[in-house]
């Protein structure tokens, strides 16, 4: 007979996971499907964020890479299982491993070892997240030597040469983590522009320091093709109308991610998807399909972690509060690139602004007059902070330094009440640390 479920999700996402541990806490029947074991909680901790920010720490602490390594695995796995049990100990959670493909809006197919069992829900919630990108480059999908970002964290011994393709923040991160560890990092990228969503100063002052880690810089060009030879992987790049080949332990792969659709089965429901292959969703994520949702990074938009969990908060409000939260909240987002020092962003750049014709009032202030900073041993970086001249309020701001994963929270929560930058400016703050640093940054 088949199973019936109040709610199904589909995927292991942070959205998904927590949505599904609050319904099954209130004694409501759960199903998660999961394909992978090793996904249990999602991209994040299993090889995201988490595993990749341990790898890059330890890089920064001077850590031996297996021993990085090692220590990354001990952490995920230990996170793995906790999301496991934090659903499947609940009376009325399920986490079931398989392929999930739809056959009609409400009834799912799961494969799992040749076996495949259907399961229907009353409320269907689509979680199945994204995957990396393999540009069609000649040899490239077929080279032993090739990883993916996820691959990147689990190679038992470190590359001392790693040609990466991508000088997007995936790659830069990898770059200077690499580098960090003692690889010899080559980085090809067909864009001219470094980091050309970022300011030219910000862009600049990137580019000069993680060059000075010893990342070799190639932009403009066109990776022709890739050799496998016996040992080690042949790279042939095309710049400036000159063929060059480079030798190297490992490809990495970092020219984004694509998201997680294919084999889903949408086309036998009436859920909508774009070119892009982006769930169609509402200011309240609900699809086509009556009582089918999507969340995190299925529905297109930034694929952050923290957003999938806002997502949750969105559903959660419609299926059980006041119904007044959607995606128009989603104001001020934040983001952070964990290069050292890490680069964070909140609201306007200052060219977003000059090509908008906004009329803004610019603060700078350069990391190395942070006492912080100093302690910290790497006085490297800028703040750049964007105001309203006449509300006062603040527009965007930019932190290329130690600890701007945490200032740039501040200001976000500054930028969502709407508070006067002098509040900032005025404020009180612990010392020494990073955040005091507006306290000069906004004179």
């Amino acid at each position: 007979m088949m199973e019936h479920y109040k709610n199904i999700i589909v995927g292991f996402g942070k959205g998904g996971k927590t949505l599904a541990k609050e319904l099954a806490s209130r004694g409501e029947r759960v199903l998660v499907i999961e394909k992978s074991t090793r996904m249990y909680g999602g991209t994040c901790i299993n090889i995201g964020c988490i595993p990749s920010k341990s790898m890059i720490l330890n890089g920064e602490k001077g850590t031996d890479f297996p021993k990085g390594v090692a220590i990354k695995e001990a952490l995920t796995g230990k996170l793995r299982n906790k999301n496991y049990h934090m659903i499947a100990d609940e009376a009325t959670g399920t986490v079931m491993d398989g392929t999930a493909r739809f056959v009609s809006n409400h009834v799912l197919e799961v494969e799992n070892n040749g076996e495949t069992q259907q399961v229907e829900g009353e409320r269907i919630f689509i979680n199945t997240g994204a995957m990396p990108i393999i540009l069609p480059i000649k040899g490239l999908a077929d080279s032993s030597f090739m990883i993916d970002s996820t691959q990147a964290m689990d190679l038992a011994k470190l590359p001392k040469t790693l040609v990466i393709i991508g000088a997007g923040y995936i790659g830069l991160e990898f770059a200077s983590m690499f580098a960090n560890y003692g690889s010899k990092v080559i980085v090809l990228d067909a864009k001219e522009t470094f980091l050309a969503r970022e300011d030219d100063d910000i862009a600049e002052m990137i580019y000069k320091d993680l060059s000075a880690q010893g990342i070799e810089f190639h932009l403009g060009v066109s990776v022709d093709e890739v050799k496998d030879q016996a040992e080690l992987a042949e790279v042939t790049f095309t710049e400036n109308g000159e063929v060059h080949t480079i030798q190297a332990n490992n490809i990495l792969a970092a020219t984004g991610r694509k998201l997680n659709i294919t084999g889903l089965g949408l086309e036998h429901t009436d859920v909508k998807v774009t070119d892009r292959s982006e769930i169609v969703v509402d200011d309240y994520l609900r699809t086509d399909a009556p009582n089918v949702w999507a969340i995190g990074d299925i529905k297109g938009g930034p694929q952050f972690t923290y957003v999938s969990l806002d997502d949750y908060r969105i559903i959660l409000d419609q299926l059980d509060g006041k119904k007044d939260r959607s995606l128009k909240d989603r104001t001020f987002v934040p983001y952070s690139v964990f290069i050292t020092p890490p680069l964070s962003n909140v609201g306007l750049t200052e060219k977003t602004a000059k090509a908008k014709g906004i009329e803004y009032k610019l603060f700078k202030f350069m990391a190395a007059g942070v006492p912080k900073a100093n302690v910290l041993e790497d006085p490297k970086g800028l703040f750049k902070v964007l105001v309203d001249p006449k509300t006062e309020q603040i527009l965007g701001a930019t932190i290329y330094a130690e600890e701007s994963h945490e200032v740039i929270n501040l200001i976000t929560l500054a930028m969502k009440g709407h508070l006067p930058y002098t509040m900032l400016r005025d404020q009180i703050y612990t010392h020494p640390t990073m955040s005091e640093a507006l306290n000069e940054v906004l004179k």
